[in-house]
């Protein structure tokens, strides 16, 4: 059957896999950059702004290839966990949701002076914490005037575990999708743990290094050297003058009585200089690895090691002929590579039927064997793959799994295929999915859990951020203004 023509995904075919014997769903599909092939696109930076870079064996290449990571498991967990929001948010789909509402603290609010935010938060969701429903965001709100985690509702989760995987279901069933750990919980590092049922992830294949540049024109032609710039002493919060002066006699003092030079956060070059207050040229340079930097320096010859030695407790094996292709490490200020070029980037993701199988959810906390039991548990794992697979299709159908950065927006130049991988040695089967058909798919799942005796918490459940946690983002805020652009992200 073509690739194009295969089967539609149905509810039935869906149960029937979950409680059967398959192993796992996979989608693996190639992508382009939305600009073409063989166009740049810029990965994520890692500490002292490096590449994730590996060799890996590759099909349809004889030698192991240089791949570079454009996006982790972790990252495309949260693209479709957005995927799920944002379908949540349009009434596309309902799903237990809890919302951390910061609202009351907005600026300008009748709190007192250290609970007034300097910019709005907004809501936090179960579907946007970073840990999800063990995540510390939740744990430091209230529900019902008491600890979220102390409350009845809250104290549920103390009770999870894969033998008992009801609480979450109820609660936060992404987190039985996506992974987690409780260990913020009252249990510390016995806190229950999830393992991922869906993994995804994006890899650029046989990646070859740019570089990237920088520089800036000042309409206005300010030197660098032209003056030095102090930090304005401002009398009253309501005073509209800028932030900076050329008047040392209105500028703020230091410890011994001196004019402060102007500067943002701990960076001490050009300190006192337009630079630090964002006018004058920049000279047109290349991108360098910043202080911290960790991984392979991509930007400079890979040695080549002609001989080594493996060692084992019984013999020592000389293999004197084989070449070992390794990087040196990467040094603060060394030239940093600006983008990558790939052959294709191979996108997979597998949502894992064994992983579900392992969890069970009975309706009182202990698992007894019965038929009404394991139907109830085959109609949860059912709802929990439709679940899945309906953020993975709703990420791919708005771009939210493709549209990963700037400068890094991909597009599959093949359909969207999910194979079952049944019967070891046989062709997996090929199923087709759209956004449509999965929403279809899940709330015909939750139906039929629901006559299994399995409900979930529709309405969405509110918490109120503690106030402590309110001030440590005020706090956080305050620092944020001191340090102004000292501080960037990739």
């Amino acid at each position: 059957m073509a690739e194009n023509q295969c089967e539609p995904l149905t509810f039935e075919r869906l149960r029937e896999a979950v409680a059967g014997t398959a192993a796992a769903l996979r989608c693996r599909t190639r992508l382009q950059p939305a600009s073409g092939p063989g166009t740049k696109v810029f990965p994520p930076t890692y500490a002292g702004a490096v590449y994730a870079v590996e060799q890996r064996r590759v099909p349809g290449h004889d030698e192991p290839v240089t791949c570079v990571l454009l996006d982790s498991v972790q990252s495309q967990a949260n693209r479709m966990e957005e995927a799920l929001q944002d379908a949540v948010d349009e009434g596309r789909i309902r799903i237990p949701l809890i919302v951390v509402d910061f609202s009351e603290y907005y600026p300008g609010n009748d709190k007192p002076e250290d609970l007034r935010l300097l910019d709005p938060v907004g809501r936090v969701t179960s579907l946007q914490a970073p840990h999800r429903l063990a995540d510390a965001i939740l744990r430091d709100s209230e529900y019902d005037g008491k600890p979220f985690r102390q409350s009845e509702l809250g104290s549920e989760i103390d009770q999870a575990k894969p033998d008992n995987a009801t609480p979450l279901y109820r609660l936060c069933p992404t987190a039985l999708v996506f992974g987690m750990w409780d260990s913020t919980g009252p249990k510390g590092g016995l806190g229950a743990k999830f393992e991922r049922a869906m993994v995804s992830e994006i890899v650029g294949v046989n990646a070859s290094f740019g570089v990237k540049t920088s520089s800036r024109i000042d309409p206005l032609g300010i030197r660098k050297e032209a003056a030095t710039i102090y930090e304005r002493d401002v009398k009253d919060d309501n005073d509209a003058q800028i932030e900076w002066t050329l008047d040392p006699e209105l500028a703020k003092k230091d410890s011994k009585g001196k004019p402060k030079k102007f500067s943002r956060g701990t960076e001490t070059r050009d300190v006192g200089t337009p630079a630090k207050i964002n006018h004058g040229n920049v000279t047109p340079s290349f991108d360098k690895y910043a202080k911290g930097a960790e991984g392979p320096d991509v930007m400079t010859a890979p040695e080549m090691e002609v001989s080594y030695r493996i060692s084992t407790n019984e013999h020592v094996v000389d293999h004197s002929n084989r070449l070992v292709t390794r990087w040196p490490d990467a040094k603060e200020g060394r030239i940093a590579p600006g983008g990558v070029t790939v052959e294709y980037a191979d996108h997979t993701t597998v949502l894992s039927l064994a992983v579900l199988r392992r969890l069970r959810f009975p309706l009182e906390g202990n698992w007894h064997p019965s038929d009404e039991q394991r139907a109830r548990d085959a109609a949860a794992r059912t709802v929990l793959a439709a679940l899945a697979l309906c953020a993975a299709e709703l990420a791919a159908e708005r771009g939210f799994g493709y549209g990963l950065r700037s400068r890094c927006l991909l597009w599959p130049d093949e359909p969207r295929t999910w194979e079952l991988l049944d019967t070891p040695g046989c062709e997996p089967k090929k199923y087709r999915l759209d956004g449509n058909a999965a929403v279809g798919i899940l709330r015909r799942a939750v139906a039929e859990a629901e006559k299994a005796g399995l409900e979930w918490h529709s309405d969405v459940i509110y918490l109120k951020p503690h106030p402590e946690l309110v001030r440590l983002v005020k706090k956080s805020q305050e620092l944020a203004i001191q340090q102004g652009g000292s501080e960037t992200t990739a």
